[in-house]
């Protein structure tokens, strides 16, 4: 997915941010995840209680997890019909289903390549990146569903958040699910929460929840309440540099199957208002997550986007220690201008 602006699919992160269905996008407005993963009863690493869906949720079984090209390709479709008949976005709320797939495993060699591209140690421990990798499609699944309110094209995604219990091991069996909950009114149009959790040996292991913004509103939302928040300083001097080649988007593409033409494409690009592709969200997030040494074993990691990344690009990263939690930021040296900011806490 992409940072804010534009529109384009969802991807899973773009430059600052993925686009929606992922989109990019400039000037969103701070939206942190409206419904956090609980702190009540935190253990480790400040990890919540299991995380489950709203009550009167059913669930939907997958025989598989859904190719993220066909999801892709009905997402463009499911736009392209409401832009053709000028249809209003409906006056329903998000679907009420959550969709499973059991036995989900990560493929050895895709874990390989990305290990190698995000430049982790190649161990069996599944970074949490790549739990979202692995994950994702269920989500974009949801996204593309007839009933879900909002055109998964032209989302933006604004923000993330993981916490993870243990580190999932290669060769581990898994059960994924996904949900749609916590839609709300922004200033620039609507925001929703895509909720994602994933079960080992009958434990929640992982789960995040990815807010995006659509540029459209829906009927009978409340009006938003102004973001009072301040923005995170960027620090003072950069720990290190990012050079970003031309290919960035299509080399992560390749290990991810995230091939939203924003990232991997001069004219997909152009298509949503890019000069040129722009690096997806959750590389770079993935990026500045492996720039902390922080690897595997009981975390909470937080992502919030700003401005995408126009490949090829050179960017600014530094970690700061504030106490028990790590505070890290990607910016832009040339203008100062954020691409990211984040934090991670341990056990």
């Amino acid at each position: 997915m992409s940072p804010r602006r534009g529109g384009a699919p969802a991807s899973t992160g773009a430059g600052a941010a993925d686009t929606a269905v992922p989109a990019a996008g400039a000037g969103t407005g701070r939206a942190g995840t409206g419904a956090d993963l609980d702190d009540a009863g935190a253990g480790a690493a400040g990890v919540g209680p299991d995380r489950h869906p709203p009550a009167g949720y059913r669930e939907e079984v997958l025989a598989r997890m859904p190719a993220l090209g066909r999801l892709y390709a009905q997402a463009v479709g499911r736009s392209r019909a409401l832009v053709l008949t000028s249809r209003p976005l409906a006056r329903r709320g998000l679907p009420k289903v959550v969709l499973r797939v059991d036995d989900v495993r990560a493929d050895p060699t895709q874990l390989a390549d990305y290990q190698h591209l995000l430049g982790v140690p190649g161990t069996d421990d599944l970074p949490p990146g790549y739990v979202h990798v692995l994950a994702f499609p269920l989500a974009m699944a949801v996204m593309v569903r007839p009933d879900f309110p909002l055109p998964a094209i032209g989302m933006v995604h604004t923000a993330n958040r993981v916490e993870q219990r243990r580190a999932l091991r290669l060769g581990e069996a898994v059960t994924v699910r996904a949900w749609a909950e916590g839609v709300r009114s922004h200033a620039k149009g609507t925001l929703v929460d895509l909720a994602v959790t994933v079960d080992a040996g009958g434990e929640q292991v992982w789960r995040g929840v990815s807010t995006y913004l659509a540029r459209r509103r829906l009927p009978d939302l409340p009006a938003a309440p102004a973001d009072a928040r301040p923005r995170p300083a960027l620090p003072t001097a950069a720990t290190a540099v990012w050079r970003l080649p031309a290919d960035t988007g299509r080399r992560y593409a390749t290990v991810s199957g995230d091939r939203n033409p924003i990232h991997v494409s001069r004219l997909g690009a152009r298509l949503f208002g890019f000069p040129r592709p722009i690096a997806h969200g959750m590389y770079t997030a993935a990026r500045a997550l492996a720039g902390t040494a922080v690897r595997a074993g009981a975390l909470t990691w937080t992502v919030e986007f700003a401005k995408p990344v126009l490949l090829p690009a050179t960017v600014a990263f530094a970690v700061v220690h504030d106490g028990a939690e790590l505070r890290y930021a990607a910016w832009s040296p040339r203008s100062r201008k954020a691409h990211l900011t984040g934090t991670v806490t341990t056990a």
